[in-house]
């Protein structure tokens, strides 16, 4: 695993010493080696993290012709069977890595080189032939990809994250008003935005080619292509069948994903995905596989019991760490691997069990991505349930219900009736016109107009304030759907690529840690989407056909147990541990110097949030990271 970073100049702005600078900022993406390419005003450069062909895989590296040169972060697991295809081609390899198969494929095959990757991957490739540069994400977008097309001389940079971007002189820091608004509506900002005005994503399975000035951004894969319209309700497919085909996916993928010259483990939370990923690493492995799992004083957080149950069914080396309430010190120490607000919780467990992972192995595999593609949110029990009684005669009673639940006192608990039904009430408030994100929104028209600033809500975008969810398109192509399928499609396209992979990436790579997932292989994701809707959310029942599929495999306290969700007690912890540092961060002074919110309406949420009348953990939790974003990427005095 690596970092990169580059650029494409028409004018004269940046040489070798800039490009040395951008590198040095993404050294804890590869702390093992780095390396150069700069010639007629195109810059590439690699930061290295040793994982295949230790000896001989120094980037960047050079096309068999020696005219294409490519930078790469990732790990392209089909790149043996690639190889042999260009060795037969007559293409001699210098190295053992997948890198040199890339750049090959590229020489041989233009941009279509990438339909044939399988794996997690930013590509950046120079054409000096053709005078083009190429980048490309993975189908899934595992791997992030930031550019910036500087307006006026048009010089292109990129990298793989933004604080290697803003090394290139003159790039602009002028935030995005439309991404903090999305950051604190939905608690990530979605591609193609970033934070910053001039810099934005490569969305997942899309390929960027930039050459005489001027910039292609083409899709090459979507699931919604590759599975059909409506595919799934045409058949009855027999269950057997699907779950041997699946067993097989599911070996072949993680078999894929254990090849490495170096040590390799499993993040293990107990829960299904996590679990299922263990049970095929044993089978595959001569040696016991090592496991990580992080648990918490609170009991109903901690998940430890269930993890412990699946490393004694499989013998696996597990070693366990428990996160301590005093975290402050661990805030302000991650911030610096931020670099846009991202307010999931889960970020500070996601770091520790990467660090502890990272004291015995340099490769973990992980279980993300099985809830986006087979169904495992409650709030996918919730759509259902709310399609039966969202028509105009019970809007009134909605209404009632969010004013009787706000009534309630939140519970200490993670979970719990009233927090449930205290969720589903408020989700219920929002348009119907995104219904499926009713259950993902933090923050309600109502509530923007309180909070945001005069100053703010006078900007182009928030003038008139729409709460506009920029996932037009994925709507559309989510009718080639039917049922819980479509708000899966949803989830799958921007929660899960813009807020879990950002997570795991950030607080893998803050440890030098290379993370796989296994379920995200898009065979597999192909195979998930394939399934009918009643196959995922069978009656009130979650993830039905995994769950059915891994019967007898696992123990059924594992596959049928709550979900809990990967955590932390933060709602708790801000009137404890964290209250010092939210009154620091969202001090009258602090807020007003930024300009974007009413301090009086953040003064009100936190007052209910401290004496219990209300839980707005999540939306202090957001202001408190943006402001301690601000003052990290030097806008605070």
């Amino acid at each position: 695993m690596c970092g990169i970073c580059g650029f494409y100049q028409y004018e004269n702005e940046a040489d070798e010493q800039t490009l040395a600078v951008m590198n040095n900022q993404i050294i804890h993406r590869g702390p093992d080696d780095e390396g150069y390419y700069f010639e007629n005003q195109v810059g590439l450069a690699a930061r290295r993290l040793s994982i295949i062909d230790l000896k001989t895989g120094h980037q960047p590296l050079p096309s068999h012709s020696k005219t294409n040169w490519i930078t790469y972060n990732g790990e392209v697991y089909n790149f043996p069977e690639l190889r042999a295809e260009l060795e037969a081609k007559g293409y001699k390899f210098r190295t053992k890595t997948d890198t040199e198969v890339i750049v090959n494929l590229y020489e041989e095959y233009g941009t279509g080189f990438v339909k044939q990757l399988r794996g997690m991957f930013a590509i950046g490739i120079y054409d000096k032939k053709n005078h083009r540069l190429v980048l490309a994400r993975d189908h899934i977008g595992i791997k992030p990809l930031y550019y910036c097309l500087k307006p006026g001389n048009k010089n292109l940079v990129f990298a793989s994250e933004i604080k290697s971007i803003l090394k290139y002189p003159g790039i602009s820091r002028e935030i995005d008003p439309e991404a903090v608004d999305l950051f604190l509506t939905l608690e990530y900002i979605p591609a193609p935005f970033s934070i910053f005005k001039q810099i934005r994503k490569l969305p997942a399975g899309h390929i960027l080619t930039y050459e005489n000035q001027k910039l292609r951004i083409e899709k090459y894969w979507d699931v919604y292509k590759a599975v059909g319209q409506g595919s799934s309700e045409k058949r009855k497919p027999d269950f057997n069948e699907l779950k041997e085909r699946f067993y097989a996916l599911l070996r072949e993928s993680v078999k894929m994903r254990m090849i490495a010259d170096v040590p390799l483990g499993a993040f293990l939370s107990g829960g299904i995905d996590s679990s299922s990923i263990v049970y095929a690493m044993a089978g595959l492995s001569q040696q016991k596989i090592k496991t990580f799992s992080i648990g918490f004083e609170e009991k109903s957080y901690s998940e430890l019991k269930y993890s412990n149950i699946i490393s004694e069914k499989f013998n696996t080396d597990h070693y366990t760490k428990n996160l301590q309430p005093n975290i402050n010190e661990l805030v302000l120490y991650l911030a610096d691997f931020w670099d846009e607000p991202l307010g999931d919780f889960s970020n500070f467990p996601t770091y520790l069990v990467s660090k502890t992972a990272r004291e015995r192995v340099t490769v973990v595999l992980s279980g993300d991505g099985g809830d986006e593609i087979f169904g495992g949110y409650e709030h996918y029990i919730a759509q259902k349930f709310a399609r039966f009684i969202d028509f105009p005669l019970f809007r009134p009673v909605h209404k009632l219900m969010a004013k009787i639940t706000h009534l309630f006192p939140p519970s200490e608990l993670k979970k719990g009736f009233v927090n449930r039904i205290k969720r589903f009430s408020e989700g219920l408030q929002n348009s119907h016109i995104n219904r499926h994100f009713r259950w993902m929104i933090f923050l309600s028209n109502l509530q923007k107009r309180t909070l945001y600033s005069p100053d703010f809500l006078s900007s182009d975008y928030l003038k008139p304030l729409n709460a506009r969810i920029p996932f037009d398109g994925f709507f559309e192509h989510s009718r080639q759907f039917e049922g819980i399928n479509r708000d899966l499609y949803l989830d799958f396209k921007t929660y899960m690529v813009d807020n879990i992979l950002v997570k795991v990436d950030r607080m893998s790579m803050a440890t030098s840690l290379e993370a796989r997932v296994p379920l995200l292989d898009y065979k597999m994701v192909e195979f998930a989407f394939s399934l009918p809707s009643h196959y995922k959310l069978g009656g009130s029942t979650t993830k039905w056909f995994f769950k059915k599929a891994m019967e007898g495999i696992l123990p059924d306290e594992i596959i049928y147990r709550q979900k809990e969700g990967f955590s932390i007690p933060i709602k708790n912890w801000l009137k404890s541990e964290l209250k010092e540092l939210m009154m620091e961060y969202l001090s009258e002074k602090r807020v007003k110097e930024a300009g974007f919110f009413n301090h009086a309406y953040i003064q009100k949420m936190v007052n209910e949030h401290l004496n219990n009348k209300q839980n707005h953990a999540h939306r202090l939790w957001a202001l408190i990271l943006f402001h301690l974003w601000r003052e990290r990427f030097g806008f605070a005095n």
